[in-house]
Order: structure tokens, then sequence, then C-alpha cells
């Protein structure tokens, strides 16, 4: 077995902290800066839209300077950002300073998350695809668990949230301080090694990953709608918000019984990666026709059981398939590139979604997301070798 530069155990604690402090704060932001700090909807929707452009600004500079400098450095400056950033906020939570700190949090979240999925493609023992698998679930698992907690700790006072959350950076600032320290000796070594000194410096074969890389854009704004213009649609059909967050109860129970079922079939999975990834797309296509269709809960349920199954096939694939296909000198490149394709998406969704069901119809916005994904993945599964600049 080949030696790896850190313990999986502790990439993986790692992504479940992280996750799971962040899930404290971002879920709250509409509801606290509307409800306790009095401001409209529409500031608050304004700040959530610069978080999300902060997000990507540090899934950028996340995978360049992982690439370009160091990467024991960078998710220590990733963490610590967070950790400031919160807090700060148990002390500082009013008008427009929570606005500020929110931001800067977003930042350092970013950088943390490309970070965590360029250390991925260090790992050596196992097989990239493994590795994505489980990060995928941990990841989830975090945010299931701050979801659940924060609605019991929110009665207590704001501060007490952020205060958790605090805790919770600071352990991992503190295990990764420890635990990630050989980071940038193995990036060296690997770097030097004989396979790697025979890859070229620029990733070829550009195209497949340029339209992957759309398509999960595109898949992230239609998943968005769930997270937002649906809760809307439910209520216009005479369902209640408990019937709503049953839906991603739902969603939550799936992934944590799904995704390491997945996980056991990696090798099979691997070999059909193609495959995979068309599949899992196809769900996300279907569960929105389901939507069309929908008026009871139960269709509802349905829908989302498909949508959970497609995500937790085709997500972890996408860093899996950039991964095979970027040179090792461009590997946290293009694991930044995917985050901020992920981030993008999930930043315009809600927006996108307002302005066709304001323009049309709900059915009509279902229809565009189903249309819009097929599109993009058929484009992605006609590609070629051909090599284009990104």
């Amino acid at each position: 077995m080949r030696r790896d530069p850190i313990k999986l155990k502790w990439l993986f604690l790692g992504s479940l902290i992280t996750n799971t402090g962040i899930s404290f704060i971002w879920p709250l932001t509409t509801i606290y800066m509307h409800e306790y700090l009095h401001e409209t909807l529409t500031i608050a929707g304004i700040v959530l839209l610069i978080n999300s452009v902060f997000t990507i600004i540090g899934n950028y500079l996340g995978g360049w300077l992982f690439d370009n400098w160091k990467p024991y450095p960078t998710i220590l400056i990733g963490i610590f950002t967070a950790t400031v950033s919160a807090g700060l906020l148990i002390f500082w939570h009013g008008w427009p300073i929570y606005a500020v700190l929110l931001v800067l949090l977003g930042l350092g979240n970013g950088v943390v998350a490309t970070c965590i999925n360029s250390i991925a493609t260090l790992i050596r023992s196992k097989q990239p695809s493994y590795v994505f698998n489980v990060l995928y679930f941990t990841s989830n698992l975090g945010l299931v668990f701050g979801s659940l907690i924060v609605g019991y700790i929110l009665p207590l006072g704001i501060e007490y949230i952020f205060a958790i959350a605090f805790s919770m950076f600071v352990a991992f600032f503190m295990m990764a301080a420890i635990t990630f320290h050989n980071l940038d000796a193995a990036k060296q070594n690997i770097s030097k090694s004989k396979v790697i000194a025979d890859d070229h410096q620029k990733t070829r074969d550009k195209l497949p990953i340029l339209l992957l890389l759309l398509t999960l854009f595109v898949a992230w704004i239609a998943y968005e709608q769930w997270q937002s213009n649906i809760s809307a649609y439910m209520l216009h059909l005479g369902m209640d918000v408990k019937l709503y967050s049953h839906l991603w109860t739902i969603n939550a129970v799936l992934i944590v019984l799904l995704q390491p079922l997945l996980t056991h079939f990696d090798d099979y999975l691997l070999q059909h990666l193609r495959g995979r990834l068309y599949t899992g797309f196809a769900f996300f296509c279907s569960s929105f026709l389901i939507l069309i269709f929908a008026h009871q809960f139960s269709w509802f349920v349905l829908g989302m059981a498909v949508l959970t199954i497609g995500e937790i096939i085709a997500f972890p694939a996408v860093s899996t398939f950039v991964n095979e296909r970027a040179s090792f000198k461009e590997k946290g490149r293009y694991q930044g590139m995917v985050t901020i394709a992920a981030s993008a998406g999930r930043a315009i969704g809600p927006l996108i979604g307002a302005l066709i069901i304001e323009s049309f119809s709900y059915p009509i916005l279902f229809i565009f997301c189903a249309v819009l994904i097929a599109v993009f993945a058929l484009i992605f599964a006609s590609s070629d070798s051909k090599k284009v600049k990104l």
C-alpha cells in the first residue's frame, strides 16, 4: 500500500467538521436578517449573492495557491479566515457587520472546500473516486448534523450558534495544523516521480472537462429550485412547511444509506465513469419531469428520491472525471473549477427560477430545468478529444 501524506480519517473528519460548522450559519441567513435584523428579503438576497461570489473567489484562490504555492499553508489560511469570521460573529452580529463577516466566512470556506478536494488528488492508497465518494458523504452528513442541531440551539440565542461554529473551526484548524503538515513534501515528491515527470505541463483534452463543468453548473441551477422555489410551490398547493422539511429528511436518509453502497462498488463504477455520469444526470432530469405532475405530497417525495439518487451518482463522479484528465500541475486549478461551477449554480439558481415563475409558471420552470440538464448532458456525451483552452 502506498503511503499517503495524511491519514484519510483526518481528511474525512475535516470535511465533516467544516460542513457541520458552515451549516450552523448559512441556513439562518435569510431568517436572521429578516426577522432579527429587520432587513428586507431583497437585502438578504443580495448578501447571499455577494457571499456566493466571495465563495467562488475563495474556490479559485484555493486551487491557484494549491498548484502554485503550498497546500499546507493554503488550507490553514482558509480555515483561519473562517475561524476568525465565526469568532467575531459571536460578539458582533448586528447590521451591517454581520453581512461583512458572513462574506469573509464565505471566502475562507471557498478556499477550504477546494483544498479538501485537491488534497484528495494526493492520496495514493485508495482510488481518487473512492476518496471523492466518501468526501461527498461526509460533507452531506455534516450538513445534516448542523441543520438538525441548529433548530434546538437558536432559541437560546444566535451567539450560541456562532460560538459552536467557532469551536468547530478551531478544532479543525488544530487538527489540520498537526496532521496535514506532510502535504507540501508529498506534493513535491509526487511531482518529481517518473509518471508525473512524463506528464505534460498543461492539461490536454480540455473540451470534455469544460462540457462536464457546464453540465454540473446547470445541474446546480436546477438543484437550487428544490432549496428555494419549490417550497413556495408546495405552500401554493396547500401544503405546510413541515412537509417541505420532511423532503430534506428523506434526502439526508437516502444519502446516508446509499452513498456507502456506491462506495462499495467503486471499482466497477470507476470502470464505467461516463455511464455513471449519464445515469446520474438522467435521474436529475426525471425528478423535474415528475414535478410537472406533482399535486400531492407523495409525488414530491418521489421526485426528491429520484433527485437524491441522481445527486449521489453524478456529483462525486464529476471530481473523479476531472481528476483523471487534469495534469498533476493543474490538479488544484481544476478541482477549484469543480467547486466554482457548483457555487455559481447555487448563486444564480434561485434568481433564474424566480424569473421563470414570475414570467411563466412552475410547470414551465420544471420543464426548463429538465431540458437544460438533458441538453448539456447530451452535449457532454458527444464530446471528443478536441483541445480547447479554458
